[in-house]
């Protein structure tokens, strides 16, 4: 039996979304990005496009928030920004969310180049794996999204979710570093639902997500790096019950990445 108890505390930390409504939660998060805008003074919005759904709903979410901002009468663009680690392999797919997000502006940025001399300059002896340079590529993307939204006075958008937040699935200060997050609280099916609700394509809604990091494992399945389908994940979520492995695997990697989740220790901490 799923333990209630652990479940709803999780559930409550990551703020899960209740009676989700697509309509009501696209008018949410549009309504909170084009308002954050105006608060902050902030020129726009920036965000890595890599083909998934999760930064195609984030992109189309940080279009319609910029021209909104307009349409009240102040100013604000929205920045997507293809980096490719070389050449992408399901470039199609980016360039089909482009065309689904239809951002002001977009730009290319080959993080190849950076990543190869960062690696060849650190990576002598043992541990230096493929997963390792997987994270060297995370965080050189978002190096260039900071550096685009400091040179405009901009902000940079986060595609991370409930079910990605839960099992820390991301690279803590690469796609995990950033200034607001606009898909919180969502499990995946409800990311997928948000992003039907806008008119994605089907072959983006439904696309076997994949991080596509580590060069020895090309488009290597999320789920097949997690061990646990995002359908349990969705369902742990939801309060639904999981089964006693998909429990267990959920919960083990919710212990083992609380450090991704909470600011950087200091000695007044409890560790």
């Amino acid at each position: 039996m799923t333990d209630r108890a652990k479940q709803q505390q999780i559930i409550d930390e990551l703020q899960v979304v209740q009676d989700f409504d697509a309509s009501r939660e696209v008018e949410r998060r549009v309504t909170f990005l084009s308002d954050y805008l105006i608060r902050t003074g902030a020129a726009g919005l920036v965000l890595g496009i890599s083909g998934g759904v999760d930064s195609s709903t984030a992109g189309r979410l940080a279009q319609l928030a910029c021209e909104r901002v307009r349409e009240q009468g102040h100013e604000a663009r929205f920045v997507a920004i293809r980096l490719p680690y070389h050449v992408q392999r399901d470039e199609s797919d980016a360039q089909r969310a482009l065309e689904f997000i239809a951002p002001d502006e977009s730009l290319t940025v080959n993080i190849g180049p950076a990543t190869d001399a960062m690696w060849e300059a650190v990576a002598h002896g043992d541990g230096y794996t493929e997963f390792v340079k997987g994270n060297v590529k995370a965080r050189q993307r978002m190096i260039a999204q900071y550096a685009v939204a400091g040179a405009r006075g901009m902000l940079v958008l986060g595609t991370d979710h409930a079910a990605e937040a839960v099992v820390g699935f991301y690279t803590k200060f690469g796609d995990g570093a950033a200034d607001v997050l606009p898909l919180a609280g969502l499990p995946k099916r409800r990311v997928r639902d948000v992003a039907r609700h806008l008119g994605a394509p089907a072959e983006l809604v439904e696309k076997v997500p994949t991080a596509d990091l580590e060069s020895d494992k090309p488009l290597r399945a999320d789920e097949a790096a997690l061990g646990v389908a995002y359908s349990d994940v969705d369902d742990y979520l939801e309060g639904l019950e999981v089964s006693a492995e998909a429990e267990d695997t959920i919960v083990g990697w919710h212990r083992r990445t609380a450090h991704k989740r909470a600011l950087p220790v200091t000695p007044f901490d409890v560790v």
